[in-house]
C-alpha cells in the first residue's frame, strides 16, 4: 500500500509542529503501519483557510497523475490539512469519492471507518476547534493591525515615495525615498494649480512614476500617508478618523486637506467642452441648467449659438457672448500690491521649478548612462557571436532612439537659467493682463480662470452676463464694471460691505485690502494661483512664448 504525506506551516498560526517534526511523525506512522511513503508535500508559510496552496496543488496533480496507485494521505494533525470546517470535509469527501484516497492523521488507525457516525462526529469536532482557532487568529491579527495603526504605524506595503523599514525596536516604519518623493510633491502641487489628472500622470510617468491606470493620480491625492496621516476605518461605535503617523510626511497636512476639498467640489459634467465653445460647461441659463453650444447652418455659412437644453427656442449668438466676456476681462486688473505679490510668488515658483529641473537632470543623466551601457553590452554580444545581425540592428535602433530622446530632454533641461529669469521679467506685464491670459490659455485653463474669477458661476439672461460674486481679488474693479453695464452682480457679497472703495489699499476700518485678499482663505486668490502656476511652471518656455505675438 502506498501513501503520500502532507505538511503545512503557517506564518500566522505558528503551529507547535515544525515541518521537520511533521515529516518525522508521518514517516514513523508509515513505518509502523507497513505502508510505503511515495511522496511528501509541504507548504511553508501558507494559509489554512484555503486549498489554493502551491504544494497542495502539486499534491492534487500528483494524485491525478498516479490515480489508483495511492491509498492514503497522511497528515500530522487535521489542522495541518485545513482549519476551515466546511472546506476540509468537502475536500476529504472529494478525495474518497474521486480518487479512493483516505485522509488520516497520525493518531488514527489505517482501518478507520470514516463512514461511522462517531468517527464523523469526532473529526467534525476537531475541525470545528481548528476553525475556532482560525477565527481567533484572525481576530488577534485585526486587533494587532488596529493597534499598530492607532499608534501611527503603516501596516501595509509602502506606497510610492516610501520604503518599508524597521526602527530601533524592530517595528515597521516608513522611510522617504527622496528620488521618488519629489514626484509626489509635484503631483500635489500641479493638482492645486489646476492641472488635469491625465496631464499630471503623463508628466510624472516620464520622470519615473510607476503607477498605472486612470486612478493612479487620485489614489496618490487621497492617500493621507503622504501627509503623515493614517486613516482608521470605522469600528463599533467609533467613526472613521485620521491619526498622526510617526513617519516623515512628504506633503503638508494643509495641502492634503485642500486637495480633498477640491476633489469633493469637482463633479463630472455631461458637457464635453471644445475650443470653439469656451463657455460651454461654465455658463448657465437663468433656470440653472448648463447652456450647450453648437453650430447652426445658415444660408451661406454656419453660425455658433449657445442655448439652454430646456428653453430651446432661445439662441444666443456665440460671438456676442465671447466678445462680452473679453470686454469683462479687460475691465479686470490687478492692483499694484497684487502685481508685487504675483511677481514675488512667481519668482518663488520658478525657482522651485528650476530646482525640480536639477533633480530631473540627474534622473535623465542616469538614464543616459544606463542606455549607453546597454549599447556597449549589445556590441559585446555581437562581437562574441552571442546574437545575430538582425537582432543587433533591432535593439541598437531601439536603444539609439531612447538615447536621442534623453539627450534632447537633457538639452532642454540644461538651458541657461538666467535667460529664463530675464524672460520672466520681460513677459510678466503681459501675463498679468486678464484678456491676454484668457485668449492664449488652453480650454482647461480658460475654465480654471473663469471659475476662479466668478466664484459662483456665470448665468445669462435678458441679454446680460450675471454672477452672484466676483473674486475679492478684483474688488477694486467692480464699480467700473457696473458703470459700463458689462456684468450684473445679482447678490453682492458681504465682503463688499466690509471693504469700502474709497482708498486703494486701506479700508475705513484700517484693514488692509491686500491682507484680506491674500490671507482670508485659499479660495479667494485662486485666479492668482492659476496665474502663478502658469508662469512659474517647469515648462515656462512653452507656456509664455505667446505673450509677445
Amino acid at each position: 500500500m502506498n501513501a503520500i504525506g502532507y505538511m503545512r506551516l503557517s506564518i500566522k498560526d505558528q503551529s507547535r509542529y515544525s515541518l521537520d517534526v511533521q515529516e518525522d511523525g508521518i514517516r514513523d506512522y508509515c513505518r509502523r503501519n507497513d505502508i510505503e511513503l511515495v511522496a511528501l508535500f509541504k507548504d511553508n508559510g501558507q494559509c489554512s483557510d484555503t486549498f489554493d496552496r502551491a504544494d497542495f496543488i502539486a499534491l492534487e496533480s500528483f494524485i491525478r497523475k498516479h490515480k489508483g496507485k495511492v491509498r492514503y494521505l497522511i497528515v500530522m494533525d487535521h489542522d495541518r490539512f485545513s482549519r476551515d470546517l466546511s472546506e476540509a470535509l468537502l475536500k476529504i469527501k472529494e478525495f474518497e469519492r474521486k480518487h479512493g484516497i483516505k485522509v488520516l492523521s497520525i493518531d488514527e488507525p489505517l482501518d478507520l471507518d470514516i463512514s461511522d457516525p462517531d468517527v464523523f462526529l469526532g473529526r467534525a469536532f476537531k475541525y470545528l476547534m481548528a476553525n475556532q482557532e482560525l477565527l481567533r487568529i484572525r481576530k488577534r491579527t485585526r486587533r494587532g493591525i488596529r493597534n499598530a495603526m492607532e499608534s501611527g504605524r503603516v501596516v501595509n506595503r509602502a506606497p510610492f515615495g516610501y520604503k518599508n523599514s524597521k526602527d530601533s525596536m524592530g517595528k515597521g516604519i516608513l522611510l522617504v525615498e527622496e528620488d521618488k518623493a519629489f514626484l509626489i510633491k509635484k503631483i500635489f502641487k500641479d493638482y492645486l494649480s489646476g492641472v488635469p489628472h491625465y496631464l499630471i500622470h503623463k508628466e510624472v510617468k516620464e520622470l519615473g512614476f510607476t503607477r498605472t491606470g486612470n486612478s493612479a493620480i487620485p489614489f496618490v491625492l487621497t492617500n493621507g500617508i503622504y501627509a503623515g496621516l493614517i486613516k482608521l476605518p470605522a469600528q463599533d461605535k467609533m467613526p472613521e478618523r485620521y491619526v498622526k503617523a510617526i513617519h516623515e510626511p512628504i506633503v503638508s497636512e494643509s495641502d492634503f486637506w485642500l486637495v480633498q476639498s477640491l476633489m469633493e467640489t469637482k463633479r463630472p459634467t455631461k458637457t464635453q467642452p471644445k475650443d470653439d465653445f469656451p463657455l460651454r460647461g461654465v455658463l448657465k441659463c437663468w433656470c440653472g441648467r448648463h447652456m450647450t453650444a453648437g453650430w447652426s447652418k445658415g444660408k451661406k455659412r454656419y453660425y455658433l449659438y449657445y442655448r439652454c437644453t430646456f428653453h430651446k427656442s432661445i439662441n444666443v449668438p456665440g460671438p456676442l457672448l465671447h466678445e462680452q466676456m473679453i470686454e469683462i476681462l479687460k475691465q479686470l486688473s490687478f492692483s499694484h500690491e497684487q502685481i508685487s505679490y504675483i511677481r514675488s510668488e512667481t519668482e518663488k515658483k520658478l525657482g522651485e521649478a528650476l530646482g525640480a529641473k536639477s533633480k530631473e537632470t540627474e534622473i535623465r543623466t542616469t538614464q543616459l548612462r544606463e542606455i549607453e551601457k546597454k549599447i556597449e553590452r549589445l556590441e559585446e554580444r555581437l562581437m562574441n557571436d552571442e546574437i545575430e545581425g538582425p537582432t543587433y540592428k533591432k535593439w541598437y535602433k531601439k536603444y539609439s532612439e531612447e538615447r536621442a530622446e534623453v539627450l534632447r530632454q537633457l538639452h532642454e533641461l540644461r538651458q541657461d537659467k538666467n535667460a529664463k529669469w530675464e524672460k520672466l521679467k520681460n513677459l510678466l506685464p503681459h501675463l498679468t493682463s486678464m484678456p491676454v491670459i484668457y485668449e492664449k490659455a488652453s480650454l482647461a485653463q480658460k475654465h480654471l480662470l473663469l471659475k476662479g474669477v466668478f466664484k459662483h458661476g456665470l448665468t445669462y439672461s435678458e441679454g446680460a452676463v450675471r454672477t452672484p460674486m466676483v473674486n475679492p481679488v478684483f474688488s477694486h474693479n467692480l464699480l467700473k464694471i457696473k458703470e459700463k453695464g458689462l456684468l450684473v452682480i445679482e447678490q453682492p457679497s458681504q465682503f463688499w460691505d466690509r471693504i469700502p472703495f474709497s482708498t486703494r489699499s486701506r479700508s475705513r476700518t484700517g484693514t488692509s485690502v491686500t491682507s484680506l485678499v491674500f490671507e482670508t482663505n485659499a479660495s479667494t486668490n485662486s485666479a492668482i494661483r492659476a496665474l502663478i502656476s502658469l508662469v512659474g511652471s517647469a515648462k515656462v518656455d512653452r507656456k509664455i512664448h505667446f505673450a509677445r505675438n
